[in-house]
């Protein structure tokens, strides 16, 4: 009896800890979202790639119907100068000087147009099957001929098949791409291929700067006389490489290889185009290539055969050996199922398309928007997850950038506009680190402490001597800038921040602009983390920042909440311009632990006001995550989970994060800060209490699991 009585009452905990502590079967959750399509999308295609390189398909697993683009990190090209305009004039422009400082807008408008959309980022071309009939002649195919389409994503491999049958044969298409090079490799099966009715085409569109936005699609595909093609076949051309193309836009020339696979022969259709046909040598049943892509010279190209194993290596490597949440497992809530898909998806986008040696732009390598060109205010959005989900070797490639950009932006701050000391980081760039002309561009400041953010996880995840030294400099100069930004107010006796400035929303009057909340906040924050390394070092922390930090302007209120920037109109609230885009004041204690002078309780109701106030339907991308980390930091968890599945915030089918009405699909910072919420909610930040302190308990439906994970701050 006394056993029986003990089983009974140690069987509960046994079955407890079975279900909280085994281990996650990772490999069932992430091929439970296996994306699966019957027919092309018009508006985002299927994509395999390797952070730094991205093919995106159409339902064949090519780019067949649609020209889907294969984009780089490294892909980027000038136009020709305005007429009249040479080298000197563009290095020597120069805009606006207010309150003595020296920006770069309002200065001559062709030369800053030029430099607003240059460099931009290319389409480095397409890659379709060719139809053709039995005399060899290529047909005219649109997808409406074919029957029984079915495209599928193994997510656990990063390989997708594609499936169809045209005029009664059956085709198979399998498309990988390599993890060490920028390679794809293209494998057919079909009877056809023995008929010598089926091959492949290469073709090369045309691209400049007179767009910003190219979305679906990049380039222009009959512009053919704007640019150049050559294509060179033999013995001399690299390792598996059986041909070369040279695509030449103005004075940039990007090349493709091709080999690594089976024999072939190809052939330029036109001297007037710039398509190419890949015909099979050998009358087989499968054809497989492989198609490279880079800005010069290979000496070797990888078989189709070793890309496909590398893909499924690195693919399992990184699925199993980062963090990962489960919610799916055990919650019988619902919303748990789509809530996972959009993490597992986002991780696999977040993967092909922002891990690369810079950071994304907006809409990864998908399309482009703002000319290809990255905003470093978004680094944080786009990137800062991967800290929390401890993949340290995506997050490493692309945060040197600071170091990278560290020379350009001292000059910017200490010879353009003439601070003392420091570096000011710019906002829209590229990968020279140039600063995009523009107000906006020019007048924003929420990036500058992004850097002491990503040194602090940098840190936690390895509290080394090497790790201090690695950030020392951009710590120390970024923190120089913000204390050289910060003015003395001679009336009040506090330091304030701005006029000029536009506050994160980009909605106030920059010259009506002073002591924003969010920033305020921000400023004190990143000041701290930079006194905190100094100490680490052992160094003294410089007088000017400890002045500043302790001494900057209180966070403006009004009406018992807090406001967006001292001075705004009380009835602010009720103001559609100021209540129409980024609610950064939910910031304040959510994205941002908390911080001096910052009261949870006031922070508490502004964000419940901001809930009822905002025009929620003009919100977008990361302003939902942004919303739920507030709610969850404020121990409102069930309302965390509503706006991270909020209607007007969309992902689709193969998780692309939708744009909506505001920007093109995709909007990858929605994804990336999806990811950092979904950490913060369910790992807990410092200070946190419990398992998953931001989601709803087991008894609403709850149930969530992590494994390697890390705390946010």
């Amino acid at each position: 009896m006394g056993l029986q009585f003990l089983l009974l009452i140690l069987l509960p905990l046994v079955l407890f800890t079975r279900r909280i502590y085994a281990r996650i079967d990772r490999h069932a959750i992430v091929s439970r979202y296996n994306p699966v399509r019957t027919a092309s999308s018009n508006s985002t295609p299927m994509q395999v790639g390797n952070g730094h390189f991205a093919f995106g398909t159409d339902v064949t697993g090519l780019q067949t119907f649609l020209p889907f683009a294969i984009m780089s990190d490294w892909g980027w090209k000038n136009d020709s100068f305005p007429p009249g305009t040479t080298a000197a004039d563009i290095d020597n422009y120069r805009g606006a000087v207010w309150d003595g400082v020296q920006y770069e807008f309002g200065g001559p408008p062709l030369i800053e147009q030029w430099l607003e959309a240059n460099p931009n980022r290319v389409n480095l071309g397409r890659v379709g099957l060719l139809f053709m009939e039995e005399k060899g002649n290529t047909l005219d195919v649109t997808e409406a001929a074919l029957n029984e389409t079915q495209q599928k994503l193994d997510l656990w491999t990063g390989t997708i098949t594609s499936r169809l049958q045209w005029q009664g044969e059956e085709v198979e298409v399998r498309t990988a791409a390599a993890q060490s090079s920028d390679t794809i490799a293209v494998t057919i099966t079909s009877s056809l291929l023995q008929q010598g009715r089926l091959g492949v085409f290469l073709d090369f569109p045309w691209h400049d700067g007179s767009a910003g936005f190219e979305a679906p699609f990049v380039g222009l595909w009959n512009t053919t006389s704007e640019h150049t093609t050559a294509l060179a076949t033999g013995r001399g051309l690299g390792q598996n490489v059986e041909a070369r193309i040279a695509h030449t836009m103005v004075n940039s020339t990007f090349f493709s290889f091709v080999g690594g696979g089976d024999q072939f022969s190809i052939s330029r259709v036109s001297p007037d185009a710039h398509r190419y046909t890949i015909i099979p040598t050998h009358p087989r049943a499968s054809f497989s290539i492989a198609i490279a892509y880079a800005p010069g010279h290979l000496e070797t190209i990888p078989s189709a055969e070793d890309i496909v194993r590398e893909s499924q290596q690195t693919w399992q490597e990184f699925w199993q050996q980062n963090g990962f949440v489960d919610l799916v497992t055990g919650s019988s809530d619902p919303r748990a199922d789509e809530l996972q898909r959009r993490i597992v998806l986002s991780q696999y986008l977040l993967r092909v398309n922002e891990a690369g040696d810079t950071p994304p732009q907006e809409s990864g390598l998908v399309n482009n928007g703002w000319f290809g060109k990255f905003h470093m205010e978004m680094f944080f959005w786009h990137s800062a997850h991967w800290a929390l989900w401890n993949n340290w070797d995506l997050l490493g490639r692309a945060s040197t950038v600071y170091s990278r950009f560290l020379a350009s932006s001292l000059r910017r701050a200490q010879v353009q506009q003439d601070y003392p000391t420091g570096a000011r980081w710019s906002k829209m760039t590229d990968p020279s680190g140039r600063s995009a002309p523009g107000e906006i561009n020019e007048l924003l400041v929420w990036q500058q402490p992004h850097p002491l953010v990503f040194a602090e996880y940098a840190y936690r995840a390895n509290a080394s001597r090497a790790t201090l030294e690695t950030w020392r400099d951009v710590v120390h100069a970024t923190a120089d800038w913000m204390a050289a930004y910060a003015r003395r107010n001679a009336s009040t006796g506090f330091f304030d921040l701005g006029p000029p400035m536009y506050v994160v929303s980009e909605d106030t009057a920059p010259n009506a602009t002073r002591n924003p909340a969010f920033e305020l906040a921000y400023w004190r924050f990143g000041l701290g983390h930079a006194s905190a390394w100094m100490a680490r070092l052992g160094a003294d922390v410089p007088a000017a920042w400890t002045e500043v930090r302790e001494n900057l302007a209180p966070l403006p209120t009004e009406g018992g909440l807090y406001a967006v920037y001292e001075g705004i109109p009380s009835d602010f609230w009720d103001t559609p311009t100021y209540t129409n885009d980024h609610p950064a004041l939910v910031g304040l204690y959510g994205w941002l632990p908390q911080t001096a002078d910052v009261d949870l309780e006031v922070a508490k109701r502004t964000a419940e006001k901001v809930w009822t106030s905002w025009n929620i339907t003009n919100c977008w991308g990361w302003d939902f995550p942004m919303l739920a980390m507030s709610a969850a930091r404020h121990g409102d968890t069930d309302k965390a989970v509503e706006w991270l599945l909020h209607p007007l915030f969309q992902f689709d089918d193969v998780g692309m994060p939708v744009g909506g009405v505001r920007v093109p699909t995709p909007y990858f910072p929605g994804s990336g800060s999806l990811l950092y919420a979904v950490a913060m909610m369910a790992e807990g930040w410092v200070g946190s209490e419990g398992q998953a302190p931001g989601f709803p308990s087991e008894a609403e439906g709850w149930v969530l699991r992590t494994e390697g994970m890390s705390k946010a701050m």
